[in-house]
């Protein structure tokens, strides 16, 4: 029987450079009345009074990720796997990200594939991966990136392909205003790279043609 596991949340680990100290919880709401303000609206009025507190918290939510570390998440893996050697794929991962362009929303999911070389883990713990980077600012292209990186480097199989399909609010609520457009980016590592098959099986697995995304990092 598996051991119990503690559900506390892993911490981040402390950043390669030292960061400013972070703001006060006052000072982050007197900067979002601040916005209220230049937006031209009164933040003492009824309606408002209390959107500065609510909004830190939707931050505190929003931005959790920056208090995790997402390696810590794909350390308990199991090895008695029944000499099961194929893909793996967790596809339609829903994440809500924001663009650190124009901080408005991402929204959309993530396909994840790897071909196991003697260990596999929970297929919750993938999940939770695609949170911690989607819960702070990002670029697509990055986090794509980031969470292909993370498993290779933890889990070391023989391969990782990733692909997220997102629709950015930063395009369709400003700027050009194209609603409906989705964005997608890849990143393969490994035999998801090299090799035809093995790409196209993962591709299938989630539905996408072979043609529908880049062959190399994304």
């Amino acid at each position: 029987m598996d051991k119990a596991v503690s559900t506390k949340r892993p911490r981040a680990k402390p950043a390669g450079s030292p960061r400013s100290a972070k703001p006060s919880r006052n000072e982050a709401e007197a900067a979002i009345r601040t916005l209220i303000r230049w937006a031209g609206d009164d933040p003492d009025r009824e309606g408002l009074r209390a959107t500065p507190a609510r909004v830190a918290r939707a931050y505190e939510e929003w931005f959790s990720g920056y208090n995790d570390d997402p390696r810590e998440y794909l350390k308990r893996t199991f090895e008695e796997t029944g000499g099961y050697d194929e893909v793996v794929v967790l596809r339609d991962i829903r994440f809500e990200s924001h663009c650190e362009h124009h901080l408005a929303p991402i929204i959309g999911r993530v396909h994840i594939g790897y071909l196991p070389r003697n260990r596999v883990v929970g297929i919750s713990k993938l999940a939770r991966l695609v949170e911690v980077y989607a819960r702070r600012l990002q670029i697509q292209e990055k986090m794509t990136a980031e969470i292909a990186a993370c498993l290779d480097a933890v889990l070391k199989p023989h391969g990782v392909a990733v692909v997220t399909e997102a629709t950015h609010q930063c395009m369709t609520t400003r700027g050009v205003h194209k609603p409906g457009v989705t964005m997608v980016t890849s990143r393969m590592l490994g035999v998801f790279r090299d090799h035809a098959e093995t790409r196209q099986e993962f591709l299938s697995a989630i539905g996408m043609r072979g043609g529908s995304v880049a062959n190399g990092a994304g």
